[in-house]
């Protein structure tokens, strides 16, 4: 596609050198272009759609990089990052070496900070404001959050931390809220009005006057301070961020890009913390992605013409298993809760909430409140399923010690895309949670395949006699892996040769290199036999008997090495007086690069090539 305007703009500056009047064709063609690049390359489509003219508005009256812009959540930074000289990286987006889909200060002067989980962008933007404050520093600070990330509690702590910053603004993106025709014209109306300069000037002019009259200044200032607060409240429930200390203005028409550049070149000079309230369509200009944006939030590559039922299941994975099953065990026991934090369609738990509503609960960006609000029914006897990302469920840490763990209440956690996740990057990588769980001491199964879920899912919400976590990676089952089957064991030894030495211990997906490893082994004359787990916290109680018999071992995981389960059998088989050579392959680094998960995997040590390098190494 032609795209004139676009093909100028290089740095932010360059878009200064386009009239006002020429922002809306740019926003058009910007678009365009994300909407054929991400239908190539995968991405977020709906979020960065419906962000286009806000971006847009905000480079044009700003100067990056002196004025910060942070995002949140940070996938819908991607007009941003056309507008800052990254154009040609999106046809690797989210590939090994190539663009992130998130902010990175490493990629980009005009990425203030690393942004990949929600609802921290105010506090973010709160503590840049203070440094620039300290430092003597020119520029403003605007945090750019969504809706949905006011469903976490961590934006009011940030909110009630603003003191009196006038380099602080934050613009709420509601891509929720209608304006009906009356209210919005009136929005409109006060927004250009209270938004001008004068308006500013005459602002502290009265309020310097009314204060100097004795006795009677003050109480009048207060009083048209109360009405004006009343009038707001009764337009558009703007008092509670005033009453925190912004001066609110809006709603304003989140795409209509010339009105928003006015509006913020009008702001760039404040006199104390602003709060803008910008209202979007999630989406915008893709009818498919606005009438679903939840099927379009992140997406693989996809056809722009054609027009899915968004009725229609995906197609089959760990996730929508995970749902379906659930759904079907709801049927049989009433005491079944399922609760998600804002990934309805991402846990496969559409399906359990349109058949039974009233046991699903949607929490918004609360991972610490979902894990207590479980606590709080499994105590009155419900069984709740808590189904969060294992990016996201680390934010609950201390909620599992305290409110799950320490009475051992029955909360199920199903820990969805554990392990290694592709394309999103460092922050979203499901490394940590065999570690934390197994030092809560909260048992743990690893599922290698559907059928495992579907068992692990029905043994545990009949019979769970305290906290207990299932977790599964993100996408299907592999072929290999499916053909194992479930045997219902604890472990295991889906590879058995006479008179082997030496055995590969794994679990989940990861099983799947494992078996690939031993057949290499066996072109170079070695047999190796392999051991999954499916039970990996606490070790089953008769596998450290059944690997003392090797003289090598060789435990791989999608998992941090320190804490893992690697350290767990090593510490158990050395306390039952074994001698042979242990290797531990693992994940060491924790910044992982976004890329495909056999990519990932090469990049780790973590592939079947080098797992069988490893064990040659060590073989006499």
């Amino acid at each position: 596609m032609k795209t004139p305007l676009l093909d100028t703009i290089r740095q932010p500056d360059d878009l200064k050198k386009i009239s006002c009047a020429q922002l809306p064709a740019l926003c058009a063609e910007i678009r365009g272009f994300l909407l054929e690049s991400v239908s190539k390359t995968g991405g977020h489509l709906a979020s960065n759609l419906g962000v286009i003219e806000l971006t847009v508005a905000l480079h044009y009256a700003l100067n990056s990089p002196v004025d910060k812009l942070v995002f949140d959540v940070g996938h819908q930074c991607y007009t941003h990052k056309l507008l800052t000289g990254r154009r040609e990286g999106f046809a690797a987006l989210r590939k090994l070496n190539g663009l992130s889909g998130f902010p990175n200060p490493g990629e980009s002067e005009h990425d203030s900070f690393l942004a990949g989980h929600g609802n921290t962008a105010l506090s973010l933007a709160v503590g840049m404001a203070q440094a620039k404050k300290l430092k003597g520093e020119p520029g403003q600070v605007v945090a750019i959050i969504g809706d949905g990330a006011f469903t976490g509690g961590m934006v009011y702590e940030g909110l009630n931390n603003i003191e009196k910053l006038d380099n602080l603004v934050l613009v709420l993106n509601d891509n929720k809220m209608s304006i009906s025709k009356n209210v919005g014209a009136m929005a409109r109306y006060l927004t250009r009005l209270r938004t001008a300069p004068q308006y500013f000037r005459a602002k502290e002019n009265v309020q310097d006057f009314l204060e100097a009259i004795p006795l009677v200044g003050k109480p009048v200032k207060n009083a048209i301070h109360l009405g004006k607060a009343a009038l707001r409240r009764s337009l558009y429930h703007s008092t509670m961020f005033e009453e925190m200390g912004f001066q609110y203005v809006g709603p304003v028409d989140g795409h209509d890009v010339v009105q928003m550049a006015e509006l913020f070149a009008n702001l760039r000079h404040p006199t104390g913390p602003l709060f803008v309230h910008v209202v979007t369509t999630k989406g915008k200009g893709y009818e498919p992605a606005e009438q679903n944006p939840g099927e379009f939030h992140g997406v693989n590559s996809f056809d722009p013409a054609q027009l899915p039922d968004p009725d229609v299941a995906p197609k089959e994975s760990f996730s929508n298993c995970f749902g379906k099953t659930l759904t079907q065990l709801a049927g049989q026991d009433e005491h079944i809760c399922a609760i998600t934090a804002a990934m309805k369609y991402g846990t496969g738990l559409q399906f359990f909430h349109k058949a039974y509503p009233n046991r699903f609960f949607d929490v918004g960006m609360a991972e610490q409140h979902a894990v207590t609000f479980a606590a709080g029914l499994a105590s009155q006897g419900m069984l709740p399923v808590v189904s969060i990302y294992s990016t996201f469920l680390q934010r609950s840490y201390d909620q599992m010690i305290h409110d799950v763990g320490l009475l051992q209440q029955k909360v199920l956690f199903a820990v969805d895309r554990a392990g290694l996740v592709p394309g999103d990057g460092e922050t979203h990588q499901g490394i940590y949670d065999p570690a934390y769980f197994s030092n809560l001491d909260i048992p743990v199964y690893s599922p290698c395949n559907y059928e495992e879920l579907q068992y692990c899912l029905a043994q545990l919400t009949r019979n769970m006699p305290g906290p207990a976590a299932v977790r599964y990676p993100r996408g299907g089952q592999a072929a290999a892996l499916a053909e194992l089957g479930c045997t219902g064991a604890a472990y295991d030894l889906v590879r058995r040769q006479n008179d082997s030495d030496v055995v590969l211990v794994s679990y989940g997906s990861e099983t799947e290199d494992a078996l690939q490893a031993s057949l290499l082994l066996a072109e170079h004359g070695h047999n190796a036999d392999v051991c999954k787990l499916l039970q990996i916290h606490p070790l089953p109680s008769d596998l450290i008997e059944e690997l003392k018999r090797y003289k090598i071992i060789l435990f791989a995981e999608e998992c941090v090495r320190r804490g893992g389960i690697g350290e767990h059998l090593l510490y158990a088989l050395h306390a039952a007086g074994w001698q042979g050579v242990y290797l531990h392959s693992a994940v060491d680094q924790l910044s992982l690069p976004h890329a495909t998960v056999p990519e990932m995997k090469q990049v780790l040590g973590l592939d079947a090539r080098a797992l069988a390098q490893k064990v040659e190494e060590n073989l006499v």
